[in-house]
């Protein structure tokens, strides 16, 4: 079932890639981004084409076919992936208040001084 559905859905993107880049461009104003000329940008568009139908219909299929994918695959896409190991307690120190402290070379900790606001 899933490899048929896996078939279907790559015809159905291969038709989908091809319907759009079949289509003319409608130039790079404002509106062609928009799917329209700068004229209708704002206002009716007219009947649809035979072209614009399919791209609706091959992009419906995708996203159906895709969710059908996702459903009968089950599972996770984090399922395979190992858990983070937690820090034992005592690997932090104990005091995090006060003021940062840096080891000089003999071992001694001395307070680091804050910068002046």
């Amino acid at each position: 079932m899933i490899t048929l559905l896996t078939i279907v859905h790559l015809l159905v993107c291969v038709f989908l890639i091809f319907v759009v880049l079949v289509q003319s461009s409608k130039g790079a104003e404002l509106g062609a981004a928009f799917g329209g000329s700068n004229q209708t940008l704002f206002g009716s568009r007219g009947a649809a084409t035979l072209l614009n139908k399919l791209t609706t219909a091959a992009a419906i299929a995708f996203m159906l076919t895709s969710l059908a994918l996702a459903v009968f695959h089950g599972g996770s896409v984090m399922s395979g992936a190992k858990p983070v190991k937690e820090s034992p307690a005592g690997s932090l120190p104990k005091d995090t208040t006060g003021p940062v402290q840096e080891k000089t070379s003999s071992g001694e900790q001395t307070p680091v001084q804050p910068l002046p606001r």
